[in-house]
């Protein structure tokens, strides 16, 4: 039953949802209509604001495909290789591939959102191994394990209000930061944490399509060259000159790629002996790089595996931007403000976190970014939750803001998955070479959406 509706939902994504870059310009379009309507913003204001965000993305767009780039180059190792080789030794049939492909997403997402790029290497691999795989189905799977990642270590909401002199502290809202065991190591997030773990895995099994006829990863490969023929120390073997030169040794060196190793090295464990285990984005770009170095073994291996994990980031490099521009609308005009605090005046201390929830659910289709939503509407809904917790005691008041931190934040992800935005980390890595779009995998997501909705609304209000 499960999986007729979700096939039906893939038909109908085929049929209405445009490209993910035209996603984009249509939602550039309503926010911008939105604000002249709702805040009576000119013309000129909302494009000079669309303009003025149009570059705020540059820095978190450049980390996202050094995330994808880079985690793609480890996986393309031959040590990653053989132990896939090895993996997929046990694993014979489609539901055991989307079982531990969504088991181990999962796993690793509570770490960092972009350990997903290692999974999604690991299910195609095995999607070139193993027959009767439904494709989309199975990118929709390694899509929605990666949703855990807000309850995780890399979570950005609770780290930004555990950082000292944040923004909301220098915004008055807060006179002190909020430690994580507030955020991450409440009951609620551990509640989400275990709903993910448990229930994402079975629920994936009871979506499994019946159809896959001419669903399989080789029924959409439309570029054989996607798939290299040689590997990656044949091609890097081959540029070596017959008498080989000195800028071959160099190129070749072992021993030079092992003392940049050692340095990186030395700074990962310096890092985490002064920082404890603080994981962000560039700390995790930094391991990947390093890591790869050590993997690829010489230089000429790593730039090889580098410039076959690059050939398919397009659609990050010019859709940012668009994205951005929304952000810049929503905060320049203040409509991301203003939305929020319209409806957080007509709340209660009861459902405000929930409120929150759906504020930060909806406001996500503008700003598709944790961090970003949250430096628009975090400000007027944490000085909401401040104002309506007024004359409770203060450890009751730092309670009510984590909650509603936490609740912005797993409305926004929830969203992520009717939002193909983050869609862009996968698709590069398991769409290479291939005719698969976002409306081919979205469909899949509905009743997870619907499914978690439910569930995550019952931990938020009753918790």
């Amino acid at each position: 039953m499960l999986s007729k509706f979700g096939e039906k939902f893939t038909d109908l994504f085929k049929r209405y949802m445009p490209d993910s870059f035209v996603f984009a310009l249509l939602l550039t379009l309503i926010t911008g209509i939105g604000a002249i309507l709702f805040l009576e913003a000119t013309p000129l204001k909302v494009i000079s604001s669309w303009y003025e965000g149009f570059w705020g993305l540059l820095e978190f767009g450049m980390q996202l495909i050094l995330i994808l780039v880079t985690g793609y180059s480890i996986a393309l190792a031959p040590q990653i290789d053989k132990s896939i080789e090895k993996l997929s030794a046990f694993i014979k049939t489609p539901t055991q591939v989307y079982f531990i492909v969504m088991l181990l997403g999962v796993l690793l997402s509570t770490i960092s959102w972009g350990l997903i790029v290692v999974v999604a290497v690991l299910a195609r691999q095995l999607a070139l191994k193993v027959k009767g795989i439904n494709y989309p189905f199975l990118i929709a799977c390694v899509y929605f394990a990666n949703n855990v990642w807000v309850t995780g270590l890399a979570s950005s909401i609770p780290l930004a209000l555990n950082t000292e002199n944040n923004f909301i502290i220098e915004a008055g809202i807060l006179d002190q930061i909020i430690p994580t065991s507030y955020t991450l190591g409440s009951t609620l997030n551990f509640s989400i944490l275990a709903l993910y773990i448990i229930f994402a895995p079975l629920l994936v099994l009871l979506l499994i399509p019946k159809k896959n006829k001419k669903q399989e990863l080789k029924d959409f490969i439309v570029d054989q060259a996607a798939i290299p023929s040689q590997s990656i120390e044949e091609e890097a073997a081959s540029t070596i000159t017959e008498k080989k030169s000195f800028s071959d040794r160099l190129n070749h060196s072992r021993l030079l790629q092992f003392l940049i190793y050692a340095m990186g090295s030395s700074f990962i464990v310096y890092y985490f002996a002064t920082n404890g285990f603080d994981i962000n984005l560039n700390i995790v770009i930094f391991i990947f790089i390093i890591l790869g170095l050590i993997l690829h073994q010489n230089p000429k291996r790593y730039g090889v595996s580098m410039k076959r994990a690059s050939s398919n980031v397009s659609g990050i490099i010019y859709q940012f931007p668009f994205y951005a521009g929304i952000m810049g609308i929503m905060t320049h005009t203040g409509l991301g403000g203003s939305f929020a605090k319209w409806i957080a005046e007509n709340a209660s201390i009861e459902v405000f976190p929930y409120v929150s929830y759906l504020i930060g659910g909806i406001v996500n289709f503008a700003i598709p970014s944790g961090g970003g939503e949250f430096a628009v509407i975090g400000p007027s809904l944490l000085e909401a939750a401040k104002q309506i917790a007024t004359g409770l005691p203060n450890e009751q008041v730092i309670e009510l803001i984590s909650k509603t931190s936490l609740a912005i934040a797993y409305g926004e992800s929830l969203t992520n998955l009717l939002q193909p935005f983050y869609l862009l980390i996968v698709l590069p890595v398991m769409g290479a070479g291939t005719r698969i779009e976002a409306r081919d995998v979205m469909g899949y997501l509905v009743i997870p959406f619907l499914f978690f909705f439910v569930m995550e609304s019952i931990l938020i209000i009753f918790l």
